[in-house]
């Protein structure tokens, strides 16, 4: 785990003198949830379906280092059509989710944290019941605050909703996600943002951002936010 511009971090926590996070919230798809395979599974298919540019192989790369609208862009998607086509995709994951899992240390993480007494948030745009079902009735309990279902580019409003439900201000909220709206959300929301490098963006292209931390594994995210 590193914290961006400073090095005293790089393999550490925040330092004892520091707040701790009243809120952490996490994005789900690439940050909680392996999804990225189911994705590429279906997405050639609902492309047929809405007659948009289908992805060969040798795309991802490149697709994984561009923002949202950038994809939306080259995929050819006009922007009426997105909601039909994000509303299909999340139909299409209710109907897998018992295909979809969790990164390997998302488990213990999420335990760990909670009982830190850190509260814990999902603010995501796949469908709250998708969500509860990959994470299993233990691991939901974790979750105090569930704020699912945003549109493509909604997620600011949802996590600056999730800031007011805690009682929190958005500079004592931590926002843990894989895709740059996921920063834009954070920065709209006044919150800091962390980067994962496991998920759908590549780790390089969110440290271009400068989160407040890159996280290459789910256990440095405890390391990070629970004052030691």
């Amino acid at each position: 785990m590193a914290r961006c511009g400073d090095d005293n971090l790089a393999h550490g926590s925040r330092p004892a003198s520091a707040r701790p996070y009243g809120l952490v919230a996490f994005d789900f798809d690439g940050t909680l949830a392996d999804s990225f395979p189911w994705f590429c599974g279906v997405l050639n298919d609902v492309a047929a379906r809405y007659r948009f540019r289908g992805v060969a192989e040798a795309d991802l790369h490149t697709m994984r280092g561009m923002d949202a609208r950038a994809i939306v862009r080259h995929l050819g998607i006009p922007a009426w059509k997105l909601p039909f086509v994000s509303r299909h995709m999340k139909a299409l994951a209710v109907r897998d989710r018992a295909d979809i899992g969790l990164f390997p240390g998302i488990a213990p993480m999420l335990r760990t944290l909670a009982g830190a007494g850190i509260p814990l948030a999902v603010v995501s745009s796949n469908g709250e019941g998708t969500i509860r079902t990959v994470l299993g009735p233990e691991l939901a309990e974790t979750i105090r605050y569930f704020a699912c279902g945003a549109s493509l580019f909604g997620k600011a409003r949802r996590l600056a909703e999730t800031v007011r439900r805690a009682g929190e201000p958005g500079t004592a909220t931590l926002y843990v996600g894989d895709e740059i709206r996921d920063h834009e959300a954070a920065t709209a929301a006044g919150c800091d943002f962390a980067a994962v490098s496991w998920g759908y963006t590549r780790a390089d292209t969110l440290e271009a951002r400068h989160p407040a931390f890159v996280f290459t594994k789910p256990t440095d995210i405890p390391a990070a936010v629970i004052p030691q």
